[in-house]
């Protein structure tokens, strides 16, 4: 059983885990899918994999949110410096928005330029936004944006963990650590 008072519960580790297997699943593939030259079946399998996963994600984002407002993280341990406090919540705030804005973005530019979501359509969602060539490509230069935003924090959140787990050993990457194995203390 985790230490309230010092790691995260093991639900906001299973979210942490797998909203993270999705997006570093979720970048290679958008950057793949866009390419020049790339054979059309992986293309639409990309394709396919990318928006539905974005639902998902998008969806498991809004669950986490929740589940955070319900069961606030514990504080970092004291020792952590005041500027490593502050980073840590701006960066996590600007992740949390990201994860929000990015996969909004792409159900835009997918709805909007007239194709499918497949899980969506199969459930008989309908389509929240018009058909819109202009909103579309606005929603395409978000969604890119957004993207190369994202795939930056998440390499800042990694650079962050390694330092807390491997220069500073002070428990911060423990924290968090996967849900179905502890670390060896």
């Amino acid at each position: 059983m985790p230490n309230p008072t010092t790691e995260y519960r093991r639900v906001a580790r299973l979210f942490h885990w797998g909203m993270a297997a999705l997006v570093l699943a979720m970048i290679p593939a958008g950057m793949t899918m866009v390419q020049p030259g790339i054979d059309r079946s992986l293309q639409n399998t990309l394709f396919i994999f990318h928006k539905n996963a974005g639902v998902l994600l998008l969806v498991l984002v809004v669950l986490r949110l929740l589940y955070r407002w319900r069961h606030p993280p514990a504080p970092l341990p004291d020792d952590v410096p005041g500027w490593q406090h502050r980073a840590a919540g701006l960066s996590h705030a600007a992740l949390y928005a990201l994860l929000v804005i990015v996969p909004v973005a792409g159900y835009v530019r997918v709805k909007a330029g007239g194709f499918p979501i497949e899980t969506l359509d199969r459930l008989g969602v309908p389509p929240l936004v018009a058909r819109s060539d202009a909103l579309a490509e606005t929603a395409k230069t978000i969604h890119y944006f957004g993207g190369i935003a994202l795939g930056l924090l998440v390499g800042l959140h990694i650079a962050a963990a390694v330092y807390h787990g491997v220069v500073r050993k002070d428990q911060v990457f423990a924290r968090m650590w996967p849900p179905f194995a502890r670390p060896k203390s």
